[in-house]
């Protein structure tokens, strides 16, 4: 995918040139419901529905991207796609 395309601009409300990068995931919160759910769990016996799901993860995970406007530097995201291999191009 080029990194440098035209596209639909929300906040212009037209199109313009726009720079396309990859979405990273975030510091992980230690405060979140489920971390403290886990905490509580750990202990003997079974450790109920933390336990690894059965065939592991998907093969081809789900791409974000977050698509910055030049004119006005306000970026959004669009729904994202599966894709086995992706790379970001200039062009």
């Amino acid at each position: 995918m080029p990194k440098k395309l035209n596209a639909y601009c929300p906040f212009c409300k037209k199109h313009t040139p726009q720079t396309v990068e990859r979405v990273r995931k975030g510091r992980a919160s230690s405060m979140t419901h489920i971390v403290r759910q886990k905490a509580r769990a750990n202990g003997i016996g079974n450790q109920g529905k933390f336990s690894k799901v059965p065939g592991g993860d998907k093969p081809v995970k789900r791409l974000n991207l977050r698509y910055r406007c030049n004119t006005c530097k306000k970026a959004h995201n669009r729904p994202g796609f599966r894709a086995g291999k992706f790379d970001l191009v200039e062009g």
